[in-house]
């Protein structure tokens, strides 16, 4: 069931605290709706109270006011519908509110619900990311300096004289996580409660691929299913196969996820194809096509999941049709090759921003863009020192 507020008072501060993030959710009548599901009022509230880093739970007694005897159910629900995450380290458990994306929107079809009117929210949440006339959402995810995500070239089509650094190889990413999950795709399963489906084929269920910490919560968590590396990689081949385009962090240590994905169900990829082109990190790598052997028959370019391929030429009989890569545009993840009849198209090396090590670098640079770093820094300390004087 659905928790339909009566009044907004809850939901305007849980909105004020999510768009603290890296990643913030702009206000809207939608945007309220949606929140007034997910959340119960209680609910609203403790999430509006929750520290920007991670906290024990002694913290969040002492930052909603509650009794630990009241609090301690409605952050057990709040995990079990993936508003928060639960984190154990050594023998004590932090608390971590997720933002709204990459985050709790997600999580809300990542399983089937019975909690939740999912038709209704899919309906909604469509309307609150590509119905808006002034495309906030696109704007604030896309529109930033340092993307969240980046793309993963397939390792087999780069070029033998390259050297695959292993933050790029998909393969090597799970080998090296230690842990791994696979769940079902949230865009795909969202899509099928508007009435629509895959032009790839692309499976809904046991697609994408979870990993380390962020894996074992979804796995305790009812959201995913542990895998083995075997396993996993061969959902990569099955991606593969389909001509998926790889989606990870825009990090080089422990990424927490790999998403196989498609251009027309993608939320990701849609981004890019709705006037974000730098939406989305790019490989070190990018699509280069061999003229002779081209034989313009646009499979290609169908292929691709960002549109980045067109055919052009064959006007007037003054030269064959031929394909071309629109600058800018390729991300670099090979999706296109296996397409070509005649071998055409390779992987060639491209010059690429460097990419941030950990998810903190990565959030520091996104915040430092928009301004909103200070509050981490006094959140922060403040952490270290109550933790320091046995307050945490």
């Amino acid at each position: 069931m659905g928790h339909h507020h009566e009044g907004k008072s809850d939901i305007v501060p849980l909105i004020d605290r999510l768009n603290r993030y890296p990643i913030g959710l702009p206000d809207s009548e939608t945007l309220r709706r949606i929140l007034a599901i997910l959340f119960s009022a209680d609910e609203a509230y403790v999430a509006s109270r929750f520290p920007l880093t991670e906290a024990t739970l002694t913290e969040l007694v002492r930052a909603t006011g509650w009794e630990r005897e009241r609090l301690t159910p409605v952050l057990e629900n709040m995990a079990d519908k993936g508003l928060i995450m639960d984190l154990v380290y050594g023998h004590r458990t932090y608390y971590l509110l997720l933002p709204g994306l990459i985050g709790f929107f997600e999580f809300t079809f990542m399983k089937q619900r019975q909690d939740l009117p999912v038709a209704e929210l899919a309906q909604l949440m469509h309307e609150y990311l590509f119905e808006d006339p002034d495309n906030r959402m696109g704007r604030e995810f896309f529109g930033g300096a340092t993307p969240l995500t980046r793309a993963l070239p397939y390792e087999e089509h780069i070029p033998v004289e390259s050297v695959v650094t292993t933050w790029e190889s998909a393969r090597e990413i799970i080998r090296r996580a230690g842990y791994g999950a696979v769940g079902m795709c949230y865009c795909r399963h969202k899509k099928e409660h508007l009435g629509k489906t895959c032009d790839k084929g692309a499976p809904t269920r046991e697609i994408c691929i979870s990993l380390g910490s962020a894996a074992r919560f979804m796995v305790r968590r009812g959201f995913a299913e542990e895998r083995s590396v075997a396993e996993l990689l061969a959902v990569i081949d099955r991606a593969r196969d389909l001509r998926l385009t790889h989606i990870t962090d825009n990090i080089r240590h422990k990424p927490s996820f790999i998403c196989n994905c498609c251009s027309c169900c993608c939320e990701l990829l849609g981004g890019v194809m709705r006037g974000f082109p730098n939406g989305i990190a790019k490989s070190g790598y990018t699509i280069a096509g061999d003229t002779e052997k081209c034989l313009g028959c646009g499979l290609c370019a169908k292929a691709c999941n960002v549109q980045a391929i067109e055919v052009v030429g064959g006007d007037n009989g003054s030269r064959k049709k031929r394909m071309q890569v629109k600058a800018g545009h390729c991300l670099g993840c090979g999706a296109c090759i296996p397409a070509c009849p005649t071998g055409a198209l390779s992987l060639v090396p491209a010059a690429r921003a460097p990419v941030p090590e950990k998810k903190k670098d990565l959030f520091v640079r996104i915040l430092k863009d928009k301004k909103r770093f200070s509050p981490y820094v006094v959140a922060g300390m403040k952490a270290k020192l109550g933790r320091m004087f046995g307050l945490g």
